[in-house]
């Protein structure tokens, strides 16, 4: 049966048609030259948004992670992260076999730690221990059901960072989700951060890409390894118009993609064997746990068979994440669809 409702991830968003005649038309040239006008454009609207010195157009996400871990850490040093970051469960290993780095996972609820959790978590100077060297935020976090971190948070957090000579990083993939949440500037959450990047292929539509931002000594460095990477491009531009027309028109409206996950969440909390609290859906994200006889895949594959793609995680979980190719009628079919596998 074809999929009626994709609730899989907002990675699964489609160019709107407007956003792929932007693409067709935009100015190229080479961006390794620094001569391609469009990509010169996102990388200045990022570094403004960001409020750094300058940014670089990348082709993932996962690439301005792993970029980071390599332009912050030596080899044999250590980030400290959430146990439920990207780089420790989506990156296939990049922190070990592209960066060499050892990760700390630390514990705290919804995807966050605390300034205490960090602070007692940074090595002491020993010989013998590998040198705590990056504190990682991710914003929002995934794993954390789309939680959006607290700004008082986030600052205590890295005081201690910056106090006790750590380099900081947020991984913003959905941080214009938090920025629309909130109300508070993308600007402002990036401040304490040394780097900081987004992502324009889930709640912001493009098809390709992300782009990270610090300091024009950090930018060098991630240029250079950009070209070891294999991810430096040449005419980049038709796909870097992809985040400058997100940027220019699919923040705001990220907004009704955080209504209809809260309309989703309210839905499916009514449902036998659904634990669900929607005071808990903050963005895009909605997770919930299965009591009931039914496990999660088993759940996803007679929802799929209905026409409603979601995922399951792990045994007991099912994710759904909302998008703007999901529309408020798509949501009631999902809730239609959910009434007859769990009831």
């Amino acid at each position: 049966m074809a999929i009626e409702v994709d609730l899989y991830s907002d990675t699964v968003t489609r160019p709107t048609l407007e956003m792929r005649r932007f693409m067709c038309e935009a100015d190229v040239g080479d961006e390794q030259k620094h001569e391609d006008p469009t990509v010169n454009l996102l990388q200045g609207m990022v570094a403004e948004l960001l409020g750094k010195e300058a940014a670089l157009f990348l082709p993932s996400g996962t690439m301005c992670n792993e970029i980071a871990l390599r332009v912050h850490c030596r080899h044999g040093e250590e980030m400290l992260a959430h146990k439920t970051a990207h780089p420790i469960h989506f990156e296939a290993g990049g922190p070990a076999a592209l960066a060499g780095v050892n990760v700390q996972a630390l514990d705290g609820p919804r995807g966050q730690y605390d300034a205490a959790t960090l602070e007692a978590t940074i090595r002491p100077d020993n010989r013998h221990m590998p040198r705590s060297r990056l504190a990682w935020v991710e914003q929002t976090s995934n794993l954390g059901g789309g939680s959006v971190w607290p700004l008082d948070k986030v600052r205590t957090v890295t005081d201690v960072a910056r106090r006790r000579g750590l380099s900081t990083h947020m991984d913003g993939a959905r941080l214009m989700n938090a920025v629309v949440a909130s109300g508070i500037s993308a600007q402002q959450w990036a401040a304490p951060f040394d780097s900081a990047w987004i992502d324009f292929t889930k709640g912001l539509g493009a098809p390709v890409g992300a782009a990270i931002a610090g300091s024009r000594d950090f930018i060098a460095e991630a240029w250079r390894l950009k070209q070891q990477m294999g991810g430096a491009m040449r005419q980049a531009g038709i796909i870097a118009a992809g985040g400058v027309y997100a940027l220019e028109h699919h923040v705001k409206r990220l907004a009704e993609d955080h209504a209809n996950a809260k309309r989703l969440a309210e839905g499916l909390a009514t449902l036998p064997g659904i634990t669900l609290d929607p005071a808990s859906v903050e963005t895009n994200l909605v997770f919930f746990d299965l009591t009931g006889a039914l496990d999660a895949p088993a759940a996803v594959e007679r929802m799929l068979a209905r026409g409603v793609r979601m995922g399951a995680l792990g045994p007991r979980t099912i994710r759904a994440v909302t998008h703007l190719d999901v529309s408020v009628q798509g949501i009631e079919r999902a809730l239609d669809v959910a009434r007859a596998v769990f009831r």
